[in-house]
């Protein structure tokens, strides 16, 4: 065997919330935590994903000048970290590389310079670079012995597959494994994570420690969740979800004999003082998604220098989610809501949306519709659906000239159900900048506002949603006595069809195997199928399922495929 004995390695996983582009600002954060580490008596830091130039970057990969500068700033924070007294800190640092085509990059720093470097032929970001796809996971691997440890480092995806870096890795035997990210939050995706890591470890036989960024980006919402394992498969640490943190790890590694490509210290060092590892407690499902949304919200708003926001309240419970989503992530005094009656408005409608803004505590305006609704109707003869469309679109306009004069970014606050059947009105209801719930089922909506209120009970505050919000029966009021209903199966019903046929990928025929009557199915695949085009137009908004529309799931607005599989 080729294990002599073992060591006592203390590892720092530096969980960071980045910008995009801002290579100098992250990089500051990157010098800050080290500096931090090193008080603490860390021998390594580990550091996201790409954490110089922020992730993802999409279409900014393809301009040279920001790789360039991406290398120009690791050398110059190579030097820095010296100068900090943290050159004998061994960091290993995410960022953009560049040779022929843009490079998905880790260098590792120590002693004021980068003493290795490695690489992954492509960027993890198949909607923009699918000409990568073609490379295999890695080039390679990279083990280098620090302290008497060989350590091994892996990007992200290159612990996806048994073969490959994994297969290098199983057959060199590497001391601990060391695994930068930028792993986007999904739905019960630490419990995969966790899964995977464990896999991993019982194939390379070595602790790994896994470093997740943090902080929402455009329609993406990364959790942290950074975990450590020893080399059976048990958390060591595990870091929290949806916070920045610098976790300290301090775990028993085997010295082993790897063939190191680079030797930089082959002296083992004792470490000094103690330090606790912890494992935070997982958060449920519901707190899982709250906070991933909240987050998502509030760095969309802050990282594009906005201040404040403004939306529709109709009494309903998807604004009503929405709004305090908002006050949640931006504060109250940040959120404005505005009231658009028209005169098929009820009166629990009014009296909902301002009970909504009295619990909230934000402020609130009244703009009664109907007389820009009598003249649209002087202007044109619309009737029926044209007529009704009316007021989703006169609401939309006041909304966007709110904006336009005061500098509020307006919230949509339509639901993965009803952007499905393209329940929603383009340039009406659809208008907006941002959308918190536009990943969230309709029955997900009303358990989401159930517990969100049920938290406020438990710390002694008022619930923020209207019961009667929560409760009532889900309508438009576009119309006398509309309900959704009229037009759509009730939401727990199409709900079900529709995380078989979007989430899961399911056809018809397996939805109907499993007791939905056919024609009710082909009626809603068909909505599902005609509605690509006001999918294209709507808003952003965070991901939490697996399959987002927008992101992860897009067909051709113009098809003559009538098979509904």
């Amino acid at each position: 065997m080729p294990i002599s004995r073992q060591t006592k390695l203390r590892i720092a996983a530096a969980q960071l919330n980045l910008l995009v582009g801002d290579i100098t600002g992250n990089s500051a954060k990157v010098l800050e935590s080290a500096i931090r580490a090193k008080k603490v008596g860390a021998q390594v830091v580990v550091f996201p994903e790409m954490v110089i130039t922020g992730y993802p970057i999409e279409d900014l990969a393809l301009r040279p000048a920001i790789s360039k500068a991406a290398k120009e700033e690791v050398e110059k924070l190579a030097s820095n970290l010296d100068k900090n007294n943290c050159g004998d800190l061994l960091a290993v640092v995410g960022y953009l590389d560049r040779e022929t085509k843009p490079l998905n990059a880790v260098a590792l720093l120590y002693g004021g310079k980068i003493v290795a470097r490695y690489v992954k032929r492509h960027l993890p970001n198949y909607g923009v670079f699918d000409e990568f796809r073609n490379f295999a996971p890695g080039s390679g691997t990279l083990i280098v012995r620090y302290m008497g440890v060989d350590i091994a480092v892996a990007i992200c995806e290159d612990i996806w597959r048994d073969e490959g870096p994994m297969a290098e890795l199983a057959a060199r035997t590497p001391g601990i494994l060391l695994v930068p990210n930028g792993s986007p939050f999904e739905r019960s995706k630490d419990d995969l994570r966790l899964e995977l890591l464990r896999k991993r470890c019982q194939q390379i036989k070595a602790p790994i420690a896994y470093v997740n960024m943090v902080g929402g980006q455009d329609d993406l919402v990364f959790d942290g969740d950074s975990i450590v394992i020893d080399k059976v498969g048990v958390v060591v640490s595990r870091a929290k979800q949806f916070q920045e943190e610098l976790m300290i790890s301090e775990l028993t590694v085997d010295i082993t004999s790897a063939k190191p490509d680079l030797v930089i210290s082959d002296d083992v060092k004792s470490l000094s003082g103690e330090v606790r590892n912890e494992i935070t407690n997982r958060l449920s499902d519901e707190e899982e998604i709250w906070q991933a949304l909240v987050l998502g919200l509030k760095d969309y708003i802050f990282k594009n220098q906005l201040k404040s926001v403004v939306l529709g309240l109709s009494g309903g419970i998807d604004s009503s989610l929405v709004a305090t989503i908002a006050v949640d992530a931006l504060g109250r005094e940040n959120v404005f809501g505005v009231l658009m009656p028209s005169k098929y408005s009820s009166e629990h409608s009014l009296s909902d949306a301002e009970e909504l803004a009295d619990n909230l505590g934000i402020s609130i305006r009244k703009i009664s519709i109907e007389p820009a609704i009598e003249s649209f109707k002087k202007m044109t003869e619309l009737k029926s659906l044209a007529e009704e469309n009316i007021q989703a679109r006169v609401r939309g306009s006041l909304l966007m000239g709110i904006s336009n004069q005061e500098g509020h970014l307006v919230l949509a606050t339509g639901n993965k159900s009803e952007l499905a059947v393209g329940y929603s009105t383009l340039y009406g209801d659809a208008v907006g900048g941002f959308a918190p719930i536009k990943d969230l089922f309709k029955v997900d909506v009303w358990k989401l506002a159930k517990w969100r209120n049920q938290v406020a009970q438990v710390e002694g505050e008022k619930s923020p949603i209207p019961k009667n919000s929560i409760s009532k029966e889900p309508s438009a009021e576009l119309r006398p006595g509309q309900r959704d209903r009229d037009s759509l199966p009730e939401y727990e019903t199409l709900d079900q069809i529709l995380e078989i046929y979007v989430d899961e990928g399911g056809d018809a025929e397996s939805i109907i195997k499993r007791g939905f009557p056919r024609e009710l199915v082909e009626s809603v695949i068909s909505l599902v199928d005609k509605a690509e085009y006001k999918r294209r137009q709507y808003p952003p908004g965070t991901k939490v399922s697996r399959i987002a529309f927008g992101k992860d799931r897009r067909l051709p607005m113009t098809s003559g495929w009538r098979k509904r599989s």
